[in-house]
């Protein structure tokens, strides 16, 4: 299937074998040379068999029985035999040769070209033809007087027929484009993936070239930045940041933790002070309290001056420092110049010790390597954009150098020929500065390549080559000047002959018709002349000027490109070193991870551990607390038990027994359980030492008694109440025992994770110390590298009786700026013994000073205390605390007391004031009511007066008279009973009030 045959092998029904494979059937479907067989499948139903070819093409045999007729017009031959023994037909092997589709191809592209080459022709007579005439109608014209000859522009009937021929064929263009715009873009498309893929991916290598010298400055080699590298870079990033925010994160535990250590010493300092005495704040009359908050405020003040006092004389004295204190500031200063100057040993010595920012690892040798890389791509790069300026800089120089000389050209066209300078020449692009346009290809560079193949084969064998079967299938070639008919050319010649003969013969005429020029025309000639002169000389000055200038940067930068070309070598040095490096450390770097991943668990451990001290502390405190409040409890029990005992009570004794019964057992195991506790306070001891000693005294008696039964003259409410405390006290106690081993198995578990932690630190410690080691011989190895320096000779300062040793081993090499560091720091630390040394005698007689001053001061102290005894002494007859009198000067107590007193006084005050008031009203009321009765009283005096007057008079009246008033008699007496119930009512009220006013 190779050769794209097909065969077919008939299989009997019995006796399959080997031998019945040699007979088959061949069928040359497909094309010999390019047509292999690439697949063969049959259809779902089997009726089918379909074959593809790598010719393209797609054959379908139909295997089914009802599609062969019945009546069989020929017969299929009967397969041969012994075919491996015939002598096989030559295939053709020259690639050359056409094949059919080829051919066929080639016969259709003849036909067409035959097709247009006849139009050309066709057009081409009609043309000639035109043209014939047209030179006819011209020589007529010549042969006319010079009246009655037509102008130029009288040969053009109407312009509207050109405007409308160009018309006709832009449109005619439009719509050919129109026409051929996908297949444009297509191959368009098609040209930019080709050249994406091929020709982008190149780095040209650009030469640009002097003008008037051979110096020549070429471009860097570069290749572009791959994805993988790019993506390898943002992996070693993102892992540095990864490593640094691990660093970072510990740092901040690790300042945390000493915050923590910080505020809790604070915490237990501000508990350890003295509470503040708080103010009063008591409503009282605006004076005395004015008067009493300033009491306060001042008694306020001084205890505050006295406390502040002492805590300033205690923070004086621990502050005191010990005789070999040493200042942390001056060690933290110590410290940071350390970190700051570094370490200036050897980095083979065996005590040098590396930094912990200094650590080199593979990610960071990596990243080190390709900034290195990228570094070096984007200076090249550079220098690369200012030589492809430079060459643009070129091309631009040249067009202008063009277009001054075309001027140029045209001002000496004016000129006489001894007046003219020699024209500058034109520089021209060389093929190195330009590459880009090697593998540019348009229809003019075809077109001499056919030319240059015609000459240099003949036609037969070009036809044969493969360059021109390369180029003839993707363009049509332009007809040669070759090709053209003779009769044309031989008409354009004779039309270009007369129109010259033409052309002479108007300038002989119009010479005969000039007249001589007059002396201001030459004038305006001559000043012409000077101007032309001068633009001459100023154009050609310009044109030297713009190539000396264009050498010069040249020069310029090709210095730049050389200094340029040492820093790229010794960057590529040091790319060596990095790669020799990266090995070292990727063959240390399993070792590395293994500490690192150590360090990070035991980390990870000992923050786990912390919390769970925390925790456990947390718990530790809660205990304490909830024992403390049993405690509370109990107390409180033992106390409400005594109050409910009364005074002399004659039944305390049993009742106390009965509530203290089985103390000693519960007790005993609460003892036995907590034999190792370390938590327990005086509180307790004491407790339990009471307890006990009021248990022995009881059971030293030897009385059984029975706490069942209230005994006879016991209250039974007290027993009950008895039993239900001492049912509590068990209870409590209880919960007690539970709290307490709760708490030993928090401080067992406390005890073991702080041994845990000790243990995870010391790990830690010792992991530390292995990476610092493991670093340092992880740096020896690196230092085992041999690394390429170079240098010039007045660099080399090892002398050896004043000339260059041969051997370099005991050699120091140093950069310019390392070595200038190092002897302005060793001038630096000069500087500062001498300062330090200074400072040190300034300090020591300072010191001196204050060793006099201390002892004249104590002196003085001594002086004075002696006075103030003996002043003391004289006035009050003994020693006087006058910080305790200014202390306890004010007894708040006692102020309180007398402010209650006045507040009182002044509420009995206004209770008494608002009597008073009552009492006036009422002695108003009083009053008021007398009087109404004084004149009720005078009234019934006039009325008895009135009545004693009328009964006298009616005594004195004889007996017999009034006989007719006897019948009136009775009404008065009723009007006297009325007036004498009325009276004694009212002597009545008048008791009563007179009572009240009394109380």
């Amino acid at each position: 299937m190779q050769d794209g045959s097909l065969r077919v092998y008939p299989l009997p029904k019995k006796d399959l074998s080997v031998n019945t494979l040699k007979e088959y059937w061949c069928l040359n479907v497909h094309d010999n040379d390019d047509g292999q067989i690439q697949g063969i499948c049959s259809s779902y139903d089997g009726s089918f068999l379909i074959t593809c070819g790598g010719d393209g093409n797609i054959f379908t045999f139909d295997l089914s029985p009802e599609g062969v007729p019945q009546e069989r017009k020929a017969e299929i031959p009967s397969p041969r035999s012994g075919l491996e023994k015939e002598k096989a037909a030559e295939d053709i092997e020259d690639h050359d040769t056409y094949n059919i589709e080829e051919v066929k191809q080639k016969k259709e592209s003849e036909r067409i070209m035959k097709e247009a080459e006849e139009k050309k022709n066709k057009k081409r007579e009609e043309i000639i033809a035109l043209r014939r005439d047209f030179v006819f109608l011209l020589q007529k014209n010549q042969e006319l007087p010079k009246h009655m000859q037509l102008c130029r522009e009288e040969y053009e009937i109407d312009h509207r027929i050109f405007e409308e021929l160009d018309r006709q064929k832009a449109q005619r263009i439009q719509s050919v484009q129109k026409e051929l715009a996908w297949e444009h873009e297509k191959q368009l498309i098609g040209l930019q993936k080709l050249q994406n893929q091929f020709r982008d991916s190149l780095e040209f290598t650009v030469v640009v070239h002097a003008i008037r010298s051979n110096h020549q400055i070429s471009t860097y080699r570069l290749l572009p930045m791959t994805e993988k590298y790019s993506q390898h870079k943002e992996q070693v990033g993102s892992k540095w940041k990864l490593l640094k925010e691990k660093w970072r994160a510990l740092k901040q535990a690790e300042k945390a933790k000493e915050t923590e250590i910080t505020t809790e010493t604070r915490h237990i300092h501000s508990e350890l002070k003295m509470p503040e005495v708080q103010k009063l704040t008591v409503p009282f009359i605006e004076i005395k309290r004015e008067k009493i908050r300033r009491i306060v405020e001042k008694s306020d003040k001084i205890k505050a001056k006295i406390m502040k006092r002492k805590a300033q004389w205690d923070e004086l004295y621990k502050s005191k420092p010990r005789n070999d204190y040493g200042s942390p500031k001056d060690a933290e200063e110590i410290k940071e110049e350390r970190e700051i100057t570094g370490c200036y040993k050897l980095k083979t010595a065996s005590d040098y010790k590396l930094p912990e920012h200094e650590y080199v690892n593979t990610e960071k040798k990596m990243m080190q390597l390709a900034s290195l890389k990228e570094l070096i791509h984007r200076k090249k790069a550079n220098m690369n954009k200012e030589i492809i300026s430079l060459r643009d800089l070129k091309v631009s120089v040249i067009d202008e150098i063009k277009c001054l000389v075309k001027e140029l050209k045209s001002i000496q066209a004016t000129l006489d020929l001894s007046e003219c300078l020699p024209l500058p020449l034109i520089p021209q692009l060389h093929p190195d500065e330009v590459p880009e346009k090697k593998f540019e290809c348009n229809s003019d560079i075809l077109q001499r390549f056919k030319e240059e193949q015609a000459k240099a084969k003949a036609g037969e064998q070009l036809e044969g080559s493969a360059s021109f079967r390369a180029f003839r299938r993707g363009f049509i070639p332009a007809p040669s000047a070759e090709e053209i008919d003779p009769t044309a050319q031989a008409a354009d010649t004779h039309l270009v002959s007369t129109a010259s003969s033409v052309g002479t013969e108007q300038q002989k005429v119009f010479e005969i018709e000039k007249a001589e020029p007059r002396e201001m025309e030459l004038e305006i000639l001559k000043r012409e002349k000077i101007k032309n002169l001068y633009l001459q000389e100023t154009l050609i000055k310009k044109i030297n000027m713009m190539v000396i200038n264009f050498d010069a940067e040249l020069r310029l930068l090709r210095h730049k490109k050389l200094r340029m070309d040492v820093q790229m070598k010794n960057a590529d040095l040091r790319c060596i070193t990095c790669c020799e490096e990266l090995l070292i450390l990727k063959k240390l770097e399993k070792h590395e991870n293994l500490l690192q991943e150590r360090i990070y668990t035991l980390i990870s451990e000992q923050e786990a551990t912390q919390l769970e001290l925390k925790s456990c502390l947390a718990q530790m405190e809660d205990k304490k607390c909830e024992i403390l409040k049993l405690r509370e409890c109990k107390k409180a029990l033992y106390a409400n038990f005594q109050a409910s005992l009364g005074e002399s009570n004659d039944f305390a004794h049993f009742l106390t027994k009965v509530l203290k019964k089985k103390i000693e057992c519960v007790e005993k195991k609460e003892v036995g359980r907590e034999a190792d506790e370390e938590d327990e306070s005086e509180e307790e001891d004491g407790e339990e030492f009471d307890l006990r000693t009021d248990e022995e005294n009881s059971g030293s008696e030897d009385e059984v008694f029975d706490d069942s039964v209230c005994p006879d003259d016991c209250d039974e409410a007290l027993f009950l109440n008895t039993l239900q405390l001492r049912q509590q006290r068990l209870d409590i106690e209880k919960a007690l025992a539970e709290e307490k081993k709760i708490a030993a198995d928090l401080r067992k578990k406390y005890n073991a994770l702080a041994e845990k932690a000790k243990e995870v630190e010391t790990g830690l410690d010792m992991t530390k110390r292995d990476l610092e080691i493991f670093q340092w011989e992880k740096l020896q190895r690196l230092n085992e590298l041999y690394v390429v320096v170079p240098l010039k000779l007045h660099q080399v300062q090892c002398l050896v009786d004043g000339e260059m040793p041969s051997d370099f081993s005991q050699a120091l090499v140093f950069t310019s700026q390392s070595l200038e560091y190092l002897q302005k720091r060793v001038v630096d630390l000069r500087n500062e013994e001498i300062m330090q040394r200074e400072h040190y005698k300034k300090a020591r007689e300072k010191h001196r000073q204050l060793v006099r001053d201390k002892k004249e001061m104590e002196t003085e102290i001594q002086r004075l205390e002696e006075k103030c005894n003996h002043l003391m002494m004289e006035k009050f007859g003994r020693l006087v605390d006058f910080e305790a009198v200014q202390a306890h000067s004010v007894n708040i107590p006692m102020e309180d007391m007398k402010v209650k007193i006045m507040e009182k006084e002044y509420e009995h005050y206004l209770e008494l004031k608002k009597w008073e008031e009552r009492i006036l009203e009422l002695q108003q009321q009083l009053m008021k009511v007398t009087k109404e009765n004084t004149t009720k009283l005078r009234q019934l005096e006039e009325f008895c007066r009135e009545k004693h007057q009328l009964e006298t008079k009616l005594d004195s009246l004889p007996n017999d008279l009034g006989a007719e008033f006897q019948g009136t008699q009775t009404t008065d007496v009723k009007e006297r009973d009325r007036l004498k119930s009325r009276l004694l009512r009212m002597a009545r009220d008048t008791a009563l009030l007179r009572e009240q006013i009394h109380m």
